[in-house]
């Protein structure tokens, strides 16, 4: 029997936004035949909860932030020897970037890249320095992994790096989890219509624009209501700002959400109201499910994702004026509880894609029929 190969993915920790479900769904989908596979937890320090499959090793390295990870992520690399390293986010690629001059030798590192790098740099909130770990650091990774071409030409020219060593992989998407959601029953009252939306309550995801738009979309739907998934910094000025727009009573904040398929029955529609984005799982798995979508322009990638996309609606600029418009558009259009089926990518074709990067490709005639 061959050897099997041994991985060792980096996720800052379980339960986060849509990079480390990434990976953790890569975690779970790798063949426990052909890999050995380790997932190491920089900022976790338990993993009672983890719902991994038992021949996945987590490695919870307890650190109170991921800068604080050097020691514990130096230990762990050397006892394992892993033959690739594979991060799942630029906060924890850094870490690991800079240690690799003193990791054991013959250690291939593939660098997941999560979002737009100029977007990013251009709105703000992150050090004056990022600019310079991206270019100095990520010229150390074998590979640097990109979730659509658009990420690829805008980290090349933003970096100075050959796209040579930018491979572009799609995310894989949980289609046996989303289709199981499919019977679950609603987790929405009232009449609607019914908006969608996840991520982090953070300035760059829109929430503020989208809470503006749903106060204008009201004056024609006055039964609308919006579901935001997820936790952040920004959940008392959002609730604020609902209270100063008279959505007290419209917008429910469900607080941190591990898989958001619960709220695909019933959802009139799933909204990305991002100022930048790279490739956001929500979004795709919205569209596995078949949501109709209303988006603004996050970026390149979720342009040519949407476009001539049944059932999908985007804004032609990012404001909360032009996300108005758009919303009412797309509910002039669509019938309840309506779903569109989509050309969409399957998971074993794009796990398939992560897999060839650690190492071995799976034989033919292993893709798995489109969802529909």
């Amino acid at each position: 029997m061959a050897q099997r190969i041994r991985v060792l993915l980096i996720i800052q920790r379980l339960g986060g936004g849509g990079a480390q479900q990434v990976v953790a769904l890569l975690a779970r989908g790798l063949s426990k035949e052909k890999y050995e596979i380790h997932l190491g937890l920089v900022t976790q320090a338990s993993v009672a909860a983890a719902s991994l499959p038992p021949w996945v090793t987590v490695h919870a390295l307890g650190a109170r932030r991921v800068r604080a990870g050097v020691l514990p992520l130096l230990h762990l690399v050397w006892r394992l020897r892993p033959r690739v390293i594979l991060t799942g986010a630029p906060e924890v690629s850094f870490l690991v970037l800079l240690l690799r001059p003193i990791f054991p030798p013959k250690i291939s590192v593939l660098a997941r890249q999560t979002g737009t790098v100029s977007a990013a740099l251009a709105f703000g909130g992150l050090p004056r320095y990022t600019r310079w770990l991206y270019q100095v650091l990520y010229r150390h990774a074998d590979r640097l992994i990109c979730e659509s071409r658009a990420m690829a030409e805008d980290l090349a020219r933003e970096i100075g790096i050959g796209e040579e060593k930018i491979a572009v992989l799609p995310n894989p998407v949980d289609l046996e989890g989303i289709r199981q959601a499919e019977d679950a029953p609603s987790a929405w009252n009232g009449p609607g219509p019914h908006l969608l939306a996840v991520g982090r309550l953070a300035p760059e995801k829109g929430f503020d624009l989208l809470l503006e738009a749903l106060a204008t979309v009201r004056g024609r739907f006055p039964h609308a209501d919006l579901t935001i998934a997820g936790a952040g910094r920004e959940e008392t000025a959002l609730k604020s700002l609902c209270r100063s727009l008279g959505l007290e009573d419209s917008v429910r904040f469900a607080g941190q959400v591990d898989c958001p398929y619960a709220f695909f029955p019933g959802a009139t529609l799933f909204v990305l109201s991002s100022h930048h984005e790279g490739m956001p799982n929500a979004l795709l798995e919205a569209s596995a499910a078949g949501l109709p979508l209303v988006a603004v322009p996050a970026s390149g990638g979720v342009v040519d994702l949407l476009r001539r996309q049944p059932g999908a609606w985007l804004a032609p600029e990012i404001s909360s004026e032009a996300l108005a418009t758009t919303l009412l558009a797309a509910l002039d259009a669509i019938r309840p509880r309506e779903r569109f089926c989509r050309g969409f990518f399957t998971s074993a074709d794009d796990m398939a894609a992560q897999k060839t990067y650690l190492g071995e490709q799976d034989a033919p005639g292993s893709q798995a029929p489109a969802y529909d």
